[in-house]
This record gives C-alpha cells, sequence and structure tokens, in this order.
C-alpha cells in the first residue's frame, strides 16, 4: 500500500517535470497521510493543470464522505473492474507528485520499522492516480484521489509486498489523456517501477505520527 508520502522538491521543478504552471512556491512537506489535501496534474479542457485533491477517493454515487478513508489507495490488478474505480479509471486519471514514500516493516507483533524509499538520485517523480468528483447531499463538492498500488519490486518486498505505481514519465501524456482508455494500453504503464533506481533508509519513528509533517528529520536516518 501507500500510506505515506513527502514532496520536498521546490515548486519550479515540479513544473517542469510534469509541464504544467505553478505560480507559487510551496512548503515542503514531509509526511503527508491520506484524507489531507494534496497537489495533483491532471488534464481538463484547457490542458494540464496543478490541482488540490483531497487525498482518499469517494466515488461519485457513495452516500458519505467518510468512504474516503478506506479508498487511499487502488490496486493495480482491479483497478480497471472495481466499481469505485472503473470509471475514474477510464476518465479521470492524474499524477500526483513525490519524491519519496515510506513503508513500514514488521519485526514482531509489536513492532514496525519505517523506511523511506526514493529514486537513487532523489529527484521527484508521479504516482499513478484517479481523481473524482463527489457532491454531498448538501450541495458541498469535494474532488478526491487515490494512489494506485502494484507489486512491490525486489527493493520494496523486503519491506513490504506493495507499492505504488511511479509512472515513467513516457507514459505521463497517454495517461493524462481523458479522452485515452484503452485498457490493453493503461495496464502495462501500472507495472512495479525498476529496482535498480531506487534507494531505501531506515527513519525515525516520529514519522508514525502524521502530525509531524514539516520536520526535515522525518526523511533523516534513524539515529
Amino acid at each position: 500500500m501507500c500510506g505515506r508520502f513527502t514532496i520536498r522538491t521546490p515548486a519550479a521543478r515540479v513544473a517542469e517535470l510534469f509541464s504544467v504552471l505553478i505560480s507559487e512556491p510551496w512548503q515542503p512537506r514531509f509526511n503527508i497521510a491520506p484524507t489531507q489535501w494534496i497537489p495533483a496534474v491532471r488534464c481538463m479542457g484547457t490542458g494540464r493543470q496543478i490541482c488540490s485533491l483531497q487525498w482518499g477517493l469517494i466515488p461519485s454515487w457513495a452516500a458519505e464522505r467518510r468512504t474516503a478513508a478506506s479508498m487511499i489507495n487502488a490496486r493495480a490488478e482491479t483497478v480497471a473492474d472495481k466499481p469505485a474505480f472503473r470509471s475514474a479509471f477510464r476518465r479521470r486519471r492524474c499524477l500526483i507528485p513525490a519524491d519519496g514514500f515510506y513503508e513500514w516493516k514488521r519485526i514482531d507483533a509489536k513492532t514496525k520499522v519505517p523506511h523511506l524509499f526514493q529514486l537513487s538520485d532523489e529527484s521527484p517523480f508521479g504516482f499513478a492516480g484517479l481523481w473524482e468528483k463527489w457532491t454531498a447531499p448538501d450541495g458541498e463538492v469535494i474532488e478526491s484521489c487515490s494512489i494506485i498500488t502494484t507489486a512491490a519490486n525486489s527493493l520494496v518486498e523486503s519491506v513490504h509486498d506493495r507499492m505504488p505505481v511511479i509512472l515513467a514519465p513516457q507514459f505521463f501524456e497517454e495517461w493524462l489523456d481523458p479522452e485515452f482508455s484503452d485498457v490493453d494500453r493503461l495496464m502495462p504503464m501500472l507495472a512495479p517501477f525498476a529496482a535498480s533506481q531506487m534507494k531505501v533508509m531506515q527513519v525515525s519513528n516520529i514519522v508514525n505520527n502524521a502530525r509531524n509533517e514539516i520536520d526535515p528529520r522525518l526523511t533523516g536516518p534513524d539515529v
């Protein structure tokens, strides 16, 4: 699964990677957690845009918003068919900027140790995501998203059996195109990212508390 991630990269560099306009700098975030509002890149009628989405997808047909907490991830193996995700998979895909993600290794029944996974050069990347629009009974409109996960590569599997889909840049254009819905072309994009291009580091338990979000020690080695 993917339950925490980071985006510390300056907005200008993220804008360059995703070919999108980001008008203002943003504060580095070291421990992004479910149900928070996160930046995402999507393609609308005027082209690519950066927007803010709630992490935890609320299907358009949901009766209430609390389903979001259980919809932070969509499994690659079932995303094209599962009712909560299949419509968004065909028409409302997005990219979620990140530069690291956390997974916890279970040591025993009471102990799990956090690890930070990054690209080898610590550069930013995009998670494959889906977004949806939901209207509450009182008329409030919420746009939300989910991060797609896949089987872990050989690096991640030493800690966890799942990992978020890191989408290769050559797939960005088709992935973001709302008119492109060829499932046979989309599904191969959801393969595990190459372990040889990633690195991992054990980090401090302070990451366990989601309220710790802006402390740079979150992404440093456990000491």
